[in-house]
């Protein structure tokens, strides 16, 4: 099969999105199909083709929000280089800029379109609004995210029942909806990757000794990601417990308010920034670490929940449907619901260490069931199904026009 992935963010760019799109691209390419990749150049103002490794970057400008950029929806340069690839199917990982082009291009060359839905963007609204006419602005993202994924898609797929809900129960979608948890490559993240020497070396770079216990955090800095509710728990699970660190990686645009905040509470000790890591150092992080934190309420899936269970970390989760059905609490982790909890919850895994040891296994066990290979397999089952309908399509139109000429055939 010949597959284009159409997205607004892709390596050297790396968030959640680019993250799962590659995983994507590695586990559909092992199955011996082609992809081609069309994205935005996040690096200046050009156009480039990348023939090798088959990518197309279009020209974006920044928009202001993180480092995303925005593309025209009609790039001439692009369009006779997909006409070549003759694609078999569009898979649409955006709404806007590339998403919008990847949907004119399925049409124009009548090729099915499959979307994955990605952002909960009514989460987002307030880095353009800045609080103002929030009410207005989210009306327009819902009708926005209505039109892109159920009036202009062959198929659609979410990664979480959080995101389902959304579309049934509060937009009224009235289409089918494939629930398909984005896939990693849990290998990756094996803690047995790493040599204790490695990580010891790396513990003692940051500063840290070998009887502290070390809390993770990766995400983006925005303050959405409720990162300033983990910091500010800090205090009291710092005077629980005085032999913790929490390692905190990623960059964003709350990332400097973060740093006061730690300041401000005395923290600088405990709390340590470690800002953009790349992506193929990242799994050492998650190597050294002995649990793993997330407070935020944003997401539609967490990958990095997973990937700290692959490296054997027991999680500690708000209850969030994004982490609720992945994090089973006592199991593999716990989940909390308020500061009060989330405090005891941590202190409870830092003080036993028998615990911890018990959950990261059963993290690790519970981790493989989200690999690439049965990913790639479910995203699949979706183009059959997309490439069918339009099969369907073409046979009744095909009908119609025998039926035509019959009739004009015998003059009826």
């Amino acid at each position: 099969m010949r597959i284009g992935i159409f997205t607004d963010t892709y390596p050297p760019y790396i968030n959640g999105v680019s993250t799962s799109i590659v995983m994507l691209q590695n586990a559909l390419e092992k199955k011996g199909h082609e992809v081609f990749i069309v994205t935005v150049n996040a690096d200046n103002m050009k156009y480039k083709y990348e023939n090798e490794n088959k990518i197309i970057r279009i020209p974006g400008i920044p928009i202001g929000i993180f480092d995303y950029r925005l593309t025209g929806v009609y790039p001439l340069r692009a369009i006779e280089k997909i006409r070549k690839w003759d694609l078999d199917i569009i898979h649409s990982q955006t709404e806007f800029g590339v998403g919008t082009f990847a949907r004119i291009i399925a049409k124009q060359f009548d090729i099915p379109i499959v979307h994955t839905y990605h952002t909960m963007y009514e989460d987002y609204v307030y880095y353009i609004t800045k609080g103002y006419f929030n009410g207005a602005s989210k009306k327009i993202v819902e009708y926005l995210t209505k039109f892109y994924c159920d009036k202009t898609t062959t198929e659609l797929i979410v990664p979480t029942k959080k995101t389902y809900d959304l579309f049934k129960k509060k937009y009224g979608v009235d289409r089918n909806i494939h629930i398909i948890p984005t896939g990693i490559e849990v290998e990756r993240f094996y803690r047995e990757n790493f040599s204790s020497s490695e990580l010891e070396e790396t513990r003692k770079i940051l500063g840290f000794s070998k009887e502290d216990v070390i809390m993770l955090f990766v995400g983006r800095m925005g303050k959405e990601k409720s990162v300033d509710f983990l910091i500010d728990a800090q205090k009291e699970i710092v005077k629980q417990c005085p032999k913790v660190k929490f390692l905190l990686i990623g960059d964003g645009p709350y990332l400097e308010n973060l740093q006061k905040q730690a300041v401000q509470e005395h923290l600088q000790k405990s709390v340590v920034f470690m800002g953009k890591v790349p992506w193929d150092n990242i799994p050492k992080y998650y190597a050294l670490s002995d649990l793993f934190v997330t407070a935020s309420t944003t997401e539609t899936q967490g990958l990095t929940v997973i990937e700290a269970m692959a490296a054997s970390l027991p999680v500690v989760a708000i209850n969030d449907e994004s982490f609720n059905q992945v994090v089973i609490h006592d199991l593999n982790g716990k989940i909390f619901e308020n500061k009060k909890e989330y405090i005891k919850c941590v202190v409870s895994l830092i003080q036993d260490s028998k615990e911890r040891n018990r959950m990261g296994k059963q993290a690790r066990i519970s981790a493989e069931k989200h690999s690439t290979k049965y990913f790639a397999e479910q995203v699949l089952d979706v183009y059959k199904l997309a490439i069918g309908k339009e099969n369907i399509k073409d046979r009744r139109f095909f009908t119609r026009l025998k039926n035509v000429i019959k009739r004009g055939f015998h003059g009826k």
